[in-house]
């Protein structure tokens, strides 16, 4: 294994030293100064020797599966004579944490950074350095075969640590993606284990790790308790900011800004019509095109001749996004309802029937069961919404709400691919007053107090759902400097 291979089969982004002496002076000021501290992962040692010169009354232990770090940090322990700490070499997936932990009665500070990597990515690798493979988040169904039963190595490593010590008082400060982050502190708050301090204090990892991630510091002090409430955390923009922003629920909603939900409150109920996401086929190569000068091509760039029946014009997430005009793509629209007979292609367009039959092969070997169960080349994310001329779109995986009023192309209305979500309409007045409505300033406060914008996908349909853009105040004025909100009338090219 080449030390590539090794950086990323121990997630090993090593915490500079200047960056973990910072995090430990925030401690104090936090009031967190601890008799012992344990750093579960201490690599080469930053936190260790920023621990030592930070709280110089505890005792630290540090433990690392690698050796060569090991050895060097016990030369530069060595040399300044430090008797309170102790280094162990020891395989965090094959240690007795709660034997360890339980054994000291002292004010315990957990402190470091785990690994930054997945577990499908160690899978991938063959490694060893990976937990048993376990439902261990306790998904159901579908989320338990698929993507969602990935995850980080750092999100299995810290809750084996809060499983194992539920019961005890302690503190934990850890550097986390910020995503993993949050989802330490959803299931500290859905277990219901008793905290009185939980906040993620956002670092720039680019900076520090080299690293294109939103990372942070998380902090939890655990009372050894329960809880019954909602946990309330607070979001800081930086380890020296002193003004953060108060994250928790409303009415089941996750909010990443309690104050602006808040003060927009009244927005929130049911929206008028349900947002929905774009066409999914899953074989762009065969059911996407191109006009070109020498006429229709596939994804594959090779020549096609159908009918113009069952085409549409096409916009991808990343035209609407970032406001380009239609580009001449069309999708291949089979059926126009979920679960509809498709075989009156062969009837009505049979040119279109025998370019599928002549690539079944990819089609028919498609994996989700809506395909093996549906009627032959079906596709879904379909329904009469998708027929209708006018549209209001947002692209799911851009980070800023830019909602575009998009017209019908040639009389045919735009479909989407499936990052996009949209509204539509049968009237231009319909979609513009619904428009103005929905760039409204209280509308867009309030979908940006639920918005996480550092996950992958932060604009999600279960957001827009939530807001009922009929309740507005239009008396107020819309600013579109923000927001970079944007209106547009297509046209054939």
């Amino acid at each position: 294994m080449n030390q590539r291979q090794k950086k990323v089969e121990f997630g090993d982004f090593q915490t500079p030293l200047a960056l973990a002496e910072d995090v430990c002076r925030r401690l104090i000021s936090l009031g967190i100064v601890p008799d012992m501290v344990l750093e579960p992962t201490c690599g080469v040692g930053a936190f260790v020797r920023a621990a030592r010169g930070v709280f110089p009354q505890a005792t630290i232990h540090g433990y690392e599966i690698n050796p060569d770090y090991l050895s060097s940090l016990r030369s530069v322990v060595a040399s300044g004579q430090h008797a309170n700490i102790h280094l162990h070499q020891a395989d965090f997936f094959a240690t007795d944490w709660p034997h360890i932990v339980k054994s000291s009665s002292a004010r315990l500070l957990i402190l470091g950074n785990f690994p930054w990597v997945t577990s499908s990515v160690l899978g991938a690798m063959e490694s060893g350095n990976i937990p048993e493979k376990s439902n261990f988040l306790q998904h159901k169904g579908f989320d338990a075969i698929t993507g969602k039963a990935n995850f980080d190595i750092s999100e299995w490593m810290l809750l084996a640590l809060i499983r194992a010590l539920v019961g005890h008082r302690y503190d934990v400060a850890m550097l986390l993606k910020t995503s993993t982050a949050r989802k330490i502190i959803a299931y500290v708050e859905n277990q219901g284990i008793g905290t009185d301090l939980a906040a993620i204090m956002n670092i720039d990892a680019r900076k520090e790790f080299g690293a294109a991630v939103d990372a942070s510091l998380l902090v939890l002090r655990f009372t050894g308790g329960h809880s019954v409430k909602s946990l309330e955390y607070q979001v800081f923009s930086s380890l020296e900011d002193d003004t953060p922003a108060r994250v928790g629920h409303r009415s089941g909603i996750m909010v990443c800004n309690l104050e602006a939900f808040d003060g927009n409150a009244h927005m929130i109920g049911t929206a008028p019509q349900k947002w929905r996401s774009g066409v999914k086929h899953d074989a762009s190569s065969v059911m996407e095109f191109t006009q070109t000068d020498r006429g229709l091509i596939n994804g594959n760039g090779l020549p096609v001749d159908i009918e113009p029946m069952f085409l549409y014009p096409l916009m991808k997430g990343s035209d609407i996004g970032s406001n380009r005009e239609w580009r001449g793509k069309y999708v291949l629209v089979t059926q126009s309802r979920t679960g509809e007979d498709t075989s009156h292609i062969k009837v009505d367009a049979p040119k279109t029937w025998k370019y599928l039959e002549d690539h079944a092969s990819i089609l028919d070997a498609r994996g989700s069961s809506i395909y093996a169960k549906g009627h032959r080349f079906s596709i879904f994310g379909i329904g009469d919404y998708a027929f209708r001329p006018w549209r209001i779109a947002i692209c799911g995986l851009y980070k800023k709400l830019n909602f575009r009023l998009i017209s019908p192309i040639d009389d045919r209305p735009v479909m989407f691919d499936d990052t996009v979500y949209y509204v539509s309409f049968d009237t231009e007045m319909d979609a513009r007053e619904a428009l103005t409505d929905i760039t409204a300033p209280d509308s867009t406060d309030i979908l940006k107090s639920m918005i996480f914008w550092d996950e992958k996908r932060p604009i999600k349909s279960s957001i827009l759902n939530n807001l009922d853009w009929t309740r507005t105040n239009r008396t107020k004025p819309i600013d579109r400097s923000d927001s970079d909100l944007s209106l547009e009338k297509n046209s054939a090219l």
